[in-house]
């Protein structure tokens, strides 16, 4: 079983209430959870929220939702409890960014297919970077990957350093760069493991949460996808956004 989790905040520094904002005559929170029940692969879906606002929304538009603790420093932390209040016989969790209302539902299923292989206990998605703008982005983290596409490392800063291509703006065009797409799938049991990590010097270097789980020894597998989702962060991201359905 294959449930995905959208962890909902309703505090947000840059966009206060983002969830719910109207989008084209849906919240934000809608069209995030409606993309996620158009994946293939997933049996259920679930909002995880901290807030009774969200969660009546959710259940007024028919949706499913769960609420958990204030307290959650990351999604991941609330995806840990949303699954064992809601689904705790479920065999993989999908981490869905509660932010990204026009996210691919080819997406979703491109990262679930990765656990047909019972090795893979965690799985992102990564895409190809075609822009020197793009790759020296700091709020872009990057990703290192092996012949096998397990990540080795993530990164704000391009990596690897093209030693013999003195114009960085050319960078891309001699390497192939990667940039991680911010979706996450675990095997449950896993899942509960990474709650339990202390934080390490590289999380706190690069301020990415994924290093942590490097730095312990457990593997990231990956699955490259030509697909990209905007991500609202900041109330000109939401005018775009609205744009875009204009159009």
């Amino acid at each position: 079983m294959i449930v995905g989790i959208i962890p909902a905040r309703y505090a947000s520094t840059r966009l206060p209430a983002k969830p719910l904002a109207d989008i084209g005559g849906q919240s934000m929170i809608q069209r995030v959870y409606l993309q996620c029940r158009k994946a293939n692969l997933l049996d259920d879906v679930w909002v995880a929220t901290d807030d009774t606002r969200i969660f009546d929304h959710v259940a007024a538009f028919g949706g499913k939702a769960i609420l958990t603790q204030a307290t959650h420093q990351s999604g991941t932390d609330r995806c840990a409890e949303a699954i064992q209040l809601c689904c705790p016989d479920a065999k993989v969790v999908i981490n869905i960014q509660g932010d990204e209302p026009f996210i691919n539902p080819l997406q979703i299923d491109h990262l679930a297919q990765l656990f047909a292989n019972p090795d893979v206990q965690i799985a992102t998605l990564i895409k190809a970077i075609n822009s020197h703008t793009e790759l020296f982005d700091p709020s872009k983290p990057k990703v290192v990957v092996d012949k096998s596409n397990r990540a080795i490392y993530f990164s704000r800063h391009p990596i690897p350093y093209l030693r013999n291509i003195a114009e960085q703006t050319q960078w891309h065009l001699h390497h192939p760069f990667y940039k991680h797409i911010g979706i996450y799938g675990y095997r449950t049991h896993t899942l509960q493991q990474l709650t339990q990590l202390p934080i390490g010097t590289l999380e706190q270097a690069e301020s990415l949460e994924q290093l942590r789980w490097i730095e312990h020894g457990y593997q990231i597998y990956t699955n490259i996808t030509e697909h990209e989702s905007l991500s609202i962060d900041t109330p000109e991201d939401l005018e775009k956004a609205r744009t875009m359905l204009d159009c």
